[in-house]
């Protein structure tokens, strides 16, 4: 956790590139050293592979565990 709070740490982060922000939540996830559950690994991985994140948290459940009405 040490390493998430130094800045230098989100140099490489291009908040415009999805694989980008998907690198760095695999890396988050890593040093908490906790499974972060089913759904942030499905999350991360269509990151890392370039999809959308505005795609990928429309098909995502809310907080209350039910998929999102559209």
């Amino acid at each position: 956790m040490e390493s998430l709070s130094d800045p230098s740490n989100f140099g490489d982060v291009d908040e415009n590139d999805p694989r980008s922000i998907g690198k760095f939540m695999r890396r988050m996830g890593n040093e908490m050293g906790e499974d972060m559950g089913p759904e942030f690994n499905e999350m991360v991985g269509r990151l890392e592979a370039g999809e959308d994140p505005e795609s990928i948290e429309s098909d995502m459940p809310d907080s209350t565990g039910s998929q999102p009405v559209i």
